[in-house]
């Protein structure tokens, strides 16, 4: 059976102070325990653990805007192994506006959790100890470095984030992300 993978998007965007976004939104340790339940910790570039530690990247930036993009499927009966083809080509557009946002500002972009938008569904190559294919794209996301995208997304974009109770996806999926930039004077 063929389903209708069209959408219409709804973007939500917030700016504030890195200091207290970090301060106020993140909380690593909590994450990071589901990160590693998770079977990509550890086989992609884009997910923990880090060789560098993602506070150090991230805490001389003295601006954070978030981005926030609301997937609202036109068919109401997606079914949930769908999602993925619906959030793909909505990532890959946003992953190449964070990079032009990250360049532009000077700053460091955070995307998606999940498969890599370069790779074409070729296998990471830190699984089997290779540089990444596309270090110059890929960023890991915000969650993935501590961040609570249900607080971030609800407090700063006025969103909710849904969740699938069965076998379609919600009313909608959304996508948060952000760039910090700035430099602090020393």
């Amino acid at each position: 059976m063929e389903h209708d993978l069209t959408y219409t998007l709804e973007r939500y965007h917030a700016e504030m102070d890195a200091k207290a976004y970090i301060e106020g939104f993140r909380n690593a340790d909590y994450f990071l325990q589901f990160c590693r339940q998770c079977g990509n910790y550890g086989c992609r570039y884009g997910c923990p653990p880090f060789e560098v530690d993602p506070l150090s990247s991230i805490c001389h930036f003295t601006k954070v805007r978030i981005w926030g993009v609301k997937i609202i499927p036109n068919s109401k009966r997606v079914p949930l192994e769908l999602a993925c083809n619906l959030m793909e080509p909505v990532t890959r557009q946003l992953n190449e506006e964070l990079l032009e946002m990250e360049r532009a500002l000077g700053g460091l972009a955070f995307g998606f959790v999940g498969a890599c938008p370069y790779c074409n569904g070729e296998q990471c190559a830190r699984i089997v100890g290779m540089p990444c294919r596309h270090p110059e794209k890929v960023r890991p996301s915000l969650e993935a470095i501590g961040f609570d995208m249900g607080k971030t997304a609800k407090e700063l974009l006025n969103l909710d984030i849904k969740w699938s109770t069965g076998d379609y996806i919600p009313e909608y999926l959304t996508l948060v992300c952000g760039v910090f930039y700035g430099s602090r004077q020393v």
